[in-house]
């Protein structure tokens, strides 16, 4: 018997909305990671991107469980001598919403070539409207 491989002509990929508002954020992205690798679908593959694209709305409403908005730091480094740059998770969140999400959601990827593949299939956008009404996206619920 022969394992069936999916060849990328074969793939069907769907889109799907996810609402952040008043969400946990890593359970979010924890589900997000899930649909953007392919492992609720049967033909999912380690070494294939058989995932769907995730569009994620309300980016700025987002929660942080406990005391995680005065005490969670997002570090970047600028490459030079003492250049590391910390942002807490407040100004985090009024300066740059999206980028709360999209760095969870990353952190839960594969680190290589196909997790970046996977990666471009997310947009996020921090009010309620996105540009992608003509892929008709399906709304997910989280609960």
């Amino acid at each position: 018997m022969k394992t069936q491989f999916p060849s990328p002509g074969e793939i069907v990929r769907q889109w799907h909305v996810i609402d952040a508002q008043d969400q946990v954020l890593g359970r979010m992205a924890s589900k997000a990671a899930l649909l953007l690798m392919g492992k609720h679908k049967p033909t999912y593959s380690t070494f294939l991107d058989t995932g769907d694209h995730v569009v994620v709305i309300n980016a700025e409403k987002v929660k942080l469980t406990g005391s995680k908005d005065q005490q969670k730091l997002y570090r970047r480094h600028t490459g030079y001598p003492g250049g590391l740059i910390e942002v807490g998770a407040i100004k985090m969140r009024a300066t740059r919403p999206t980028k709360m999400i999209e760095q969870a959601i990353a952190g839960m990827l594969p680190k290589n070539k196909l997790g970046k593949q996977m990666y471009r299939k997310l947009k996020v956008y921090a009010g309620d409207k996105h540009p992608h009404q003509a892929q008709k996206p399906v709304a997910l619920s989280l609960t």
